[in-house]
């Protein structure tokens, strides 16, 4: 299982449908399987993820956040790493509103 604990992650692409900039850094916690991490961004005036990491590093989470809009906004989102070469991690995040239009999309996210 990879550790994702204390590691920090920003965003280098992001569906047009999303909220997510690449300007936000994501800090991740981790006990045990249990993945979690608070946010906040551009378009977003805070989120929180709660999730679970399996044993090869996949990550499943929900996530809420509020926008600067004041909408409240929910999903879903599996995340799947790479290591690079720089031993760095790289997540190749799939994700889908529950709320509003229930769209999906995908991202991309990096160690930093």
């Amino acid at each position: 299982m990879i550790d994702y604990h204390n590691r920090k992650f920003r965003p280098t692409s992001n569906s047009e449908n999303g909220e997510v900039d690449n300007d936000m850094v994501f800090h991740y916690q981790q006990d045990g399987k249990v993945l979690t991490c608070s946010y906040s961004g551009n378009k977003i005036e805070k989120g929180h993820l709660i999730g679970l990491v399996d044993e090869n590093g996949n990550i499943k989470v929900n996530y809420h956040q509020i926008n600067i809009n004041g909408e409240i906004i929910t999903g879903t989102c599996i995340s799947k790493p790479e290591l690079m070469t720089n031993g760095k991690i790289r997540l190749y995040e799939s994700w889908q509103w529950t709320s509003g239009d229930l769209s999906k999309g995908e991202s991309i996210l990096e160690e930093i």
